[in-house]
């Protein structure tokens, strides 16, 4: 089956969609790029479409180098016979690959390597015939002082230790083994005797067993952890005796005779001594995969959801960093974030300077037509919230909260330094979060995504996975909304289709020497910036005040002359077509298919005329927390509070409900009806309305749900009992829930 079929059989679509896509991919199109203007080709595949397609070839292709590898190598061996050339060709995994090639994989010295040094493997062979014969007869030959082997159990041993090599080699067995690993298998985590007080925050999992086909991603990600830590012994086997006896059904041949009697022995030894570290290296392994693939999935999806919040748009911003020993830190920013002010002001405890940074706040609104002020919500972010509202500003100016995760360290970072060398960390934080409030996405590309707050175990998890999964995401994300050129960063630009940090530091530096761009085609003017670079990028790049009025919309410079035709034809102009809705209705699409433009071309060039460079996030809407409630101090039980979900996991949502510590919201709270993945119910930066459940100030806990009456079942049995998604804690108190999420979810 070639690369095509195969691919194509897995996502359910057509051959020739798979292998257009990978010619497209193999000259150097981008995701974006293809699933954007090139629908013809893939048949329309979608952007995950397209990102499997090219994760799975590339899958592919490293097998099949591997398969090169050893077939290479057992050549050399004089070993290759028709019959394992033709094994390892229809080998379709690593696993099954690296099976069949262990036999004659180069070993380093092992006790079957000493036992043939003294001369023992005839006998190994004899004894694994299995058949009826004198054994200590047999044996007694083999006995020598000069090869060391002085009785005859030394040299049963010998052989015993032989014919375990042999069967841990067996590529059925390994398969079947794995197979009962994963299906039968059980994690099993211990606390290490005389560390349970420091291991408190694993309390959890001090006795904890589960069997691993149905272990979620963050339980076996923080027993993982546990153990790394030094905390807990963790143990990832199904029980010996079905182990063993798998084995022996595969291998014993005969009734119960002496030799039989020694295979047993050596298939004991066997799955102790080698299968059973092997496979449950292996299991760990891919187990640890699995995790991290769903661990991943979720956090690109919450980093999805929060680059694509709603931006404020181009308008003059004061953004404060509150603090109280250090003061609060106060920019004012123009439409395109440009920094035109700062100072600090010392409203609270201990200087209490109200009056003066009132007629401060209130002077910096009037001087620079102040539109909103952002505020951020960390330390003192509730009272300087309540400051400034009781300033008696004008109601046009908007006054909300903004999630400053990560500001921090886009301040300290190189990019910050870069554009800010002579400014306070702290003043290039409030810059932060004012473009914040104007534009997420732009301001968040700066940021290592890693280090905005929305992730689960983004620390445990595969690097460079997680990387090439959240670059996906940011490009997507980017590229989806489209780049104004002449006022992106180069961080923004670095993530448009085609382009990447060099291409993006050219253009800021074209700009800077040349002015504004004026027209799409004047990019081909910027150093190495060439024809294939340009392809790609050239549709997500928007030039707003452009001459030509196709280059303020998504539609590809490569459809001008297309467009142009339809608005001869309806003897118009093109910029007639963009803004006559009964001009576009008169245009008869199929008149305009052509062997590379199709009616999905056409469709989207037609909507784009209708709506040209048109942002797809939500429009922005004022978020307010509850009045008087700024801390936990302030919460009651039953309280109904308006919040902002900051982030999602497998087990819940976390929610910001104003007191400087985010609630979780569990997943069995999330709705009236049973809940399976959190993203069904909400997603990152959502509105919501929340009733507060527990509350633990000394440990900082909140317990919040989002069912219409919460508390009508508390005492009942359930109807239907829900899945376990934490610990046994899904058995207490929504205070024991909470308990595990220091282990489970690490440094936010």
């Amino acid at each position: 089956m070639t690369y095509e079929s195969k691919i194509a059989s897995e996502l359910g679509v057509k051959p020739h969609q798979v292998q257009a896509t990978i010619e497209l991919l193999d000259g150097g199109a981008t995701v974006p790029f293809i699933s954007r203007y090139r629908k013809e080709a893939t048949g329309t595949l979608d952007e995950v479409q397209v990102a499997t397609i090219r994760d799975r070839i590339e899958q592919l292709r490293e097998l099949d180098k591997r398969r090169e590898a050893i077939l290479k190598s057992i050549e050399e061996q004089g070993k290759l016979t028709p019959e394992l050339k033709k094994a390892i060709d229809a080998a379709e995994t690593m696993a099954k690959l690296e099976d069949i090639y262990l036999p004659y994989k180069p070993k380093r010295r092992t006790k079957a390597t000493i036992a043939r040094e003294k001369g023992l493997e005839p006998l190994a062979e004899r004894i694994f015939a299995q058949t009826s014969f004198d054994l200590e007869a047999e044996a007694e030959k083999y006995l020598s002082e000069e090869k060391e082997v002085k009785t005859v159990e030394e040299a049963l041993q010998g052989a015993r230790v032989i014919i375990a090599e042999w069967v841990n080699e067996n590529a059925q067995v390994r398969e079947k083994m794995r197979k009962l690993f994963l299906e039968e298998g059980v994690f099993t985590s211990r606390v290490i005797p005389g560390k349970e007080a420091e291991a408190i925050k694993y309390k959890d999992y001090f006795d904890w067993s589960e069997p691993i086909k149905t272990a979620p991603s963050h339980r076996v990600l923080a027993m993982r952890r546990g153990e790394k830590e030094l905390f807990l012994m963790l143990d990832s086997c199904p029980e010996e005796g079905s182990a063993v006896a798998l084995i022996e059904r595969e291998i014993l041949e005969h009734a119960a005779n002496s030799a039989v009697d020694q295979v047993r022995l050596a298939i004991k030894d066997c799955y102790k001594r080698l299968l059973k570290p092997s496979m449950e290296t292996e299991v760990r392994l891919l187990t640890k995969k699995k995790a991290d693939e769903e661990a991943i999935k979720v956090f690109a999806e919450n980093l999805r959801q929060l680059l694509l919040g709603a931006p404020l748009g181009e308008k003059s911003v004061m953004a404060i960093d509150p603090g109280f020993r250090t003061g609060c830190k106060l920019v004012c920013l123009g439409p395109q974030g440009q920094l035109l002010h700062y100072e600090a002001i010392f409203p609270h405890e201990p200087q209490r300077q109200t009056a003066a940074a009132g007629m401060t706040v209130r002077s910096l609104v009037e001087k620079f037509s102040v539109q909103a002020i952002a505020i951020g919500n960390g330390t003192a972010g509730r009272e300087t919230e309540s400051f400034v509202k009781s300033l008696g500003l004008s109601k046009s100016v908007i006054v909300t909260m903004v999630n400053e995760a990560g500001a921090s360290i886009y301040s300290a970072s190189e990019v910050a330094r870069n554009e800010f060398p002579d400014l306070d960390l702290t003043v290039r934080g409030a810059v932060s979060i004012g473009r914040r409030l104007m534009d997420p996405l732009a301001e968040l590309v700066k940021i290592d995504p890693k280090s905005i707050g929305v992730g689960q175990y983004q620390h445990d998890v595969d690097q460079n996975a997680l990387k090439n999964s959240l670059d996906d995401t940011v490009m997507s994300a980017v590229n989806g909304v489209g780049v104004e050129v002449n006022t992106a960063s180069k961080e923004l630009l670095t993530y448009v289709s085609g382009l990447g940090p060099v291409l993006a530091q050219n253009i800021v530096d074209f700009r800077k020497e040349n002015g504004p761009f004026s027209s799409r085609a004047q990019l081909k003017k910027v150093p190495r910036l060439g024809e294939k670079a340009f392809e790609q990028a050239a549709g997500f790049l928007r030039i707003r005040n452009a001459k030509h009025p196709l280059d303020r919309s998504a539609v590809h410079p490569e459809r001008y002359e297309l467009v142009e035709k339809m608005a001869q034809d309806l003897k118009a102009s093109v910029q007639e077509l963009m803004t006559s809705e009964e001009l576009r209705n008169r245009i008869v699409l199929k008149n305009y298919i052509s062997e590379t433009v199709g009616l999905p071309t056409l469709q989207d060039i037609v909507e784009e005329l209708a709506k040209p460079g048109r942002d797809p996030r939500e429009s922005f809407e004022v978020f307010q927390f509850q009045e008087g409630v700024n801390s936990m101090a302030d919460l009651r039980v039953g309280m109904k509070l308006p919040g902002i979900v900051t982030n999602i996991t497998a087990f819940g949502a976390f929610v910001d409900i104003g007191v400087h510590q985010d609630g979780l919201v569990h997943l069995s709270h999330l709705a009236d009806r049973f809940v399976k993945d959190p993203n069904e119910v909400v997603s990152v930066a959502q509105k919501v309305q929340v009733t507060v459940m527990e509350v633990d100030v000394a440990r900082k806990r909140i317990g919040l749900s989002m069912k219409a009456d919460p508390f009508a079942e508390r005492g009942k049995k359930s109807e239907k009992p829900q899945p376990r998604t934490e610990s046994k804690q899904e058995e207490g108190s929504m205070s024991d829930k909470l308990a595990m999420l220091k282990a489970q979810f690490g440094k936010r």
